[in-house]
């Protein structure tokens, strides 16, 4: 009796005494790794289940397997195939079978091989339907679109270069679809101010209208500005829109907040100035690569009291021109002033001393700044989180140690190809909230810089090291032990580099991109270190680390299950090795440039096993070896092909000639 007692015992699971809402609440905290969700549901039946009626959004890797995923997740309502190249209407017949009126998003934006058959099925069968996102499916024509229109609940659609739709598809759209919030036209070529009128005419429920490049001109603009919830209006590059096309609005806009009018090269401060005069609720204004930065434009603006955010990026700008932005009453928070000719130290300190507030500047590439414009940048917006200042050449290494001493809730720096050094490091070490932080081409920073950071900056997640040859393990080391939630990391051309380095980062279990071409010292024992410890590594770029070989592609195949895209240009890899990868289901991109272990048949029988494979990039020399079918079977299963003409050269593989060389060859 007392033996049957204790079997009973042991065959009691005592994870069945959880609740439902437990269980909801791990599976919550498990979402970044999917990983440890699967982990999650082979615990138990009782966790099976719970993953299963739990999960309402899928973004599967293969379109062939979806029907198994959705009998598995029947409670989806969110659908991402952006990762699927090859979505059929059997596919769109399958979601729509199984889905029903459980499904309220899809994303198509990646995804071909489909019809307006397909889509029918779909939107007839899934009434419930508030976002569709095809973007990119240049085949669909006006009968699709005719098709969207039944979507009577149709919230938010993306058509992003839809060429072949036209504005008799839009107008079907407009009479179908009037609960719409979002509609985005961004080159749809084929839409003009017909479509365009009958939206604005026929959906007043529109939030957010992108119109870039679009043929359109004055005449739809006035239909647009009735409309009276729009918030955020993009005319980028639409070259039809003048200071007429803005007097049309001038009427309207009374609850728009967010416009952006890059590349509008016919629009002047008179324009803007007879918009601003109504657009009174505007908090963020693009207009970068337009109209010069005079003081007529800065004094247009001012009417606009409530603007947080003005991108200027590519304008020619003036010092008056900067003095009048300085001189509103409003408090900007972001001014971005990327590229932009003229920028002075005069200029940029007008600005900066006045709009205190400021918490993202961008001066990327303004070549005339000094130590004059940190000094008054840091000392006059203390508040700043985003700082890039790419190549500003002129600004001496010292004065990066200002950033450090007097912007301590910096976020994201990025100080590419700048002078500073090792000083300037320590002292921005003491931004302890810093995530983002861009060191390429510093020439000036050592591994003593990097352990400053390392130590103090524990949030970091991306680390851009490309080109600054003064790093090496050591500095690597330091990042690796201090900043375990780094997420990209970028070594490339950093030639001191060896395998001790990825062994360091094999303690990053949250790192998915992983860029070190031109590291010549690792070897394949360090990238299995990194495929053991990297779960979701699912970026990666070893070119012309020639010493990594087959033994470094099974390790991936073995470990690295989220792997997407890969270059193994110029290392010692071979068939075997090659092969090895179709493991990886979701594997998607590869470069294989002058890998000498491969052979055509090889390649070919790679290809073929990797049936994710949507873009291929190969040296030209294989599109006459490999048999045209072969080709165009690939192609019909959703995989591109770039062909390179690049000549390989055997020099660059000499470690003696390495630096010399790496910029011919990159």
């Amino acid at each position: 009796m007392k033996k049957q007692k204790s079997s009973m015992e042991s065959s009691f699971n005592h994870f069945d005494r959880l609740s439902e809402e437990i269980l909801f609440t791990v599976l919550d905290s498990l979402n970044e790794n999917p990983a440890d969700r699967k982990s999650f549901s082979l615990v138990c039946k009782a966790f099976y289940d719970a993953e299963s009626s739990h999960r309402k959004a899928l973004k599967p890797m293969r379109s062939e397997q979806l029907t198994k995923i959705l009998k598995r997740y029947p409670h989806v309502s969110h659908l991402d195939l952006s990762l699927c190249p090859r979505v059929s209407d059997d596919s769109l017949a399958a979601i729509a079978g199984l889905c029903r009126e459980m499904l309220r998003s899809i994303n198509l934006s990646r995804s071909r091989f489909f019809t307006h058959a397909g889509l029918s099925n779909l939107v007839m069968n899934c009434g419930n339907l508030v976002e569709i996102d095809l973007s990119n499916a240049t085949e669909l024509k006006d009968m699709a679109a005719a098709v969207i229109a039944e979507a009577k609940n149709l919230e938010r659609l993306w058509l992003v270069r839809c060429r072949g739709v036209t504005d008799i598809g839009i107008g079907c759209i407009a009479v179908g679809c009037k609960k719409l919030r979002l509609l985005n036209l961004r080159w749809c070529l084929g839409v003009g101010d017909l479509g365009v009128g009958l939206i604005a005419v026929k959906c007043k429920e529109i939030r957010s209208l992108d119109l870039s490049y679009l043929p359109i001109s004055n005449k739809c603009l006035s239909s647009i500005s009735k409309l009276q919830n729009l918030e955020d209006l993009v005319l980028e590059g639409c070259y039809g829109i003048d200071d007429d096309s803005l007097i049309a609005l001038k009427q309207g806009c009374k609850s728009l907040e967010t416009l952006d009018m890059s590349s509008c090269q016919n629009v002047s401060p008179v324009g803007l100035s007879s918009l601003t005069s109504s657009a009174g609720c505007l908090r963020q204004l693009t207009l970068s690569y337009g109209s010069p930065v005079t003081l007529a434009l800065g004094e247009s603006l001012q009417n606009l009291s409530m603007l947080q955010s003005i991108k200027l990026d590519g304008c020619q700008v003036t010092c008056s021109g900067l003095k009048a932005i300085g001189n509103w009453c409003v408090s900007l928070k972001e001014l971005s002033l990327s590229k932009c000719p003229g920028v002075t130290d005069e200029g940029l300190c007008s600005v900066v001393t006045k709009h205190r507030e400021l918490q993202k500047l961008d001066i990327t590439c303004c070549r005339k700044i000094t130590h004059v414009s940190i000094s008054n940048i840091t000392n006059s917006c203390s508040y700043l989180t985003s700082l890039r200042m790419e190549s500003c050449t002129l600004v001496p290494r010292e004065a990066f140690v200002l950033i450090g001493q007097r912007c301590r809730f910096l976020e994201e720096l990025d100080v590419t190809d700048n002078e500073i050094d090792n000083e300037g490091l320590k002292s921005i070490s003491m931004c302890l909230g810093l995530s983002s932080l861009k060191l390429g081409i510093c020439l000036n920073i050592t591994d003593k810089g990097l352990i400053h950071i390392g130590m103090c900056c524990p949030n970091l997640k991306e680390l851009d090291l490309y080109r600054s040859a003064g790093v090496t393990d050591s500095g690597i080391y330091a990042i690796a032990r201090g900043c375990l939630s780094l997420e990209m990391i970028n070594i490339a051309y950093c030639n001191r580099i060896t395998d001790h380095s990825f062994v360091s980062l094999s303690k990053c279990s949250k790192l998915n991109t992983l860029e070190s071409r031109g590291c010549p010292l690792l070897t394949s024992s360090g990238l299995a270190a990194v495929a053991v410890g990297c779960k979701l590594l699912a970026k990666l770029d070893i070119k012309w680390c020639y010493n990594i070989d087959d033994a470094g592609m099974i390790s991936l195949a073995q470990f690295s299950q989220n792997l997407r895209q890969i270059n193994l240009s110029y290392t010692s890899v071979t068939d075997v090795g090659l092969l090895s990868l179709a493991s990886i289901g979701c594997l998607q991109s590869m470069t294989v440039l002058h890998v000498k272990g491969l052979s055509p048949s090889g390649l070919a029988a790679v290809l073929l096993a990797c049936g994710g494979l949507t873009k291929v990039k190969l040296p030209s020399s294989f599109k006459s070896i490999f048999p045209l079918p072969l080709i165009e079977h690939l192609q019909v299963r959703g995989c591109a092909f770039q062909w390179s003409d690049k000549v390989f050269q055997q020099a660059e593989l000499d470690p003696k000639c390495w630096k010399l060389q790496m910029d011919d060859v990159e």
